[in-house]
C-alpha cells in the first residue's frame, strides 16, 4: 500500500499557514518604511552634493540610488510572494524572495568592487574634499541608516529577502560612519587618503556578508538542505517512531525563508497502523525540525521488497 500526507492540509496546521500568510505582508510594511527613508535621504544627499560641488557626495548619492533600487526590488518580491499558487506554479511565488536576495547580494559585491576601484585611483591621486559638508551630510545619512537598520533588524534573520535589504542598509551605515571619521581626519590633519582607505575596509566587510547571502540564496535555488538541519538526525528521529522499519529517499529543502519541505519513503511493519504512524511522523517533523510541509509515502515491507526486486532485475 502507499499513502501520502501533505502537512499543511490538516486542521492542526492552519495556524502555521495563517502565520506564513502574514509574513510577506509584514515584510512589505518594513521595506516600505526603509525605502521611504532612503529615498528622502538620497535626494537630500544629491542636493547637498550639488550645492557643495562635492563629487564624493554625488557619487554616494548614486550609490544610494542603487540601494533604493535594491529595496524596491525586495518590496516587489515581498508583494509578488502573496500571489496565490496556480496550476503552473504549484508552490506559488515564494521563490521571488530568494531571487531578490540573490540579485541584492550580487549587486552589493559589484558595487563594492567599483568603490574599491575608485578608492585605488584616489590613493594614487588625492582629490580635494569639502570635509565640513561631507561630515554634515554623512551624519544625516548615519541617522537614517541607523533607523532603517533598527527597523529591519528584528525580521532580517528569518527572511532572506529582508536580510539582503538589511545588508544594503548596513553597508550604507558603515559607509556613513566611515565618511564621518574620514571627514574628521581630513578636517583635523588634512589626511586626504583617509576617505579611500576607509572605503576599502567597508567594501571588504560588505563583500564578506554579501558572499554569505549569495551562497544561501544559491543553496535554496539548488534545493540544497538547509544549513541548520541535520539530515541524519531527522532520519534517526523518524526511525525511532514505533512501527517504522526503514526510511529511504529522504529529501529536505527550502521553499522560501523559514519555510521548509521534506519528502520520504517510510517502510512500516504493519499496514494497518499506517495512519497512526503517519500522524506521529508528521507531528515529529513539524515540532522538532520545523519541517511544516511534509510528503510521506508509506510502504509495507512486502511492497518495498517487490520494488527492490524489480529494480535489481532491470539492473
Amino acid at each position: 500500500m502507499a499513502a501520502h500526507a501533505h502537512h499543511h492540509d490538516h486542521p492542526q496546521d492552519h495556524a502555521p499557514e495563517h502565520s506564513h500568510a502574514h509574513e510577506p505582508r509584514k515584510s512589505q510594511r518594513i521595506l516600505l518604511i526603509v525605502l521611504a527613508l532612503n529615498i528622502v535621504y538620497m535626494l537630500a544627499e544629491a542636493i547637498g552634493g550639488y550645492l557643495a560641488n562635492s563629487l564624493a557626495l554625488l557619487s554616494d548619492a548614486g550609490h544610494m540610488l542603487t540601494d533604493v533600487a535594491a529595496l524596491a526590488l525586495s518590496l516587489f518580491a515581498a508583494r509578488f510572494a502573496l500571489r496565490p499558487a496556480t496550476p503552473s506554479k504549484t508552490y506559488g511565488y515564494y521563490r521571488m524572495e530568494i531571487l531578490a536576495a540573490l540579485a541584492n547580494g550580487v549587486t552589493l559585491i559589484l558595487i563594492s568592487f567599483l568603490i574599491a576601484y575608485e578608492a585605488w585611483h584616489r590613493l594614487r591621486q588625492a582629490e580635494v574634499v569639502d570635509a565640513q559638508t561631507m561630515i554634515v551630510i554623512s551624519l544625516g545619512g548615519l541617522l537614517v541608516n541607523v533607523i532603517s537598520a533598527k527597523v529591519l533588524h528584528a525580521a532580517h534573520t528569518h527572511d532572506l529577502n529582508l536580510h539582503g535589504a538589511f545588508l544594503h542598509v548596513l553597508g550604507d551605515l558603515f559607509g556613513s560612519l566611515a565618511a564621518v571619521i574620514a571627514g574628521g581626519l581630513i578636517l583635523w590633519r588634512n589626511w586626504l587618503w583617509a576617505d579611500p582607505i576607509f572605503s576599502v575596509v567597508i567594501c571588504l566587510l560588505i563583500v564578506y556578508s554579501s558572499w554569505r547571502l549569495v551562497s544561501e540564496a544559491v543553496n535554496v535555488l539548488l534545493e540544497g538542505t538547509p544549513s541548520h538541519i541535520n539530515v541524519a538526525a531527522v532520519e534517526i528521529a523518524m526511525r525511532a517512531v514505533p512501527g517504522v522499519r526503514d526510511i529511504h529517499d529522504l529529501h529536505i529543502w527550502t521553499i522560501t525563508s523559514n519555510r521548509y519541505a521534506v519528502t520520504a519513503h517510510v517502510i512500516i511493519d504493519e499496514a494497518s497502523n499506517s495512519y497512526q504512524i503517519l500522524r506521529e511522523l508528521r507531528e515529529l517533523l513539524s515540532s522538532q525540525f520545523n519541517l511544516t510541509h511534509s510528503t510521506l509515502q508509506i510502504e509495507d515491507p512486502y511492497l518495498s521488497a517487490m520494488v527492490k526486486l524489480g529494480k535489481n532485475r532491470k539492473a
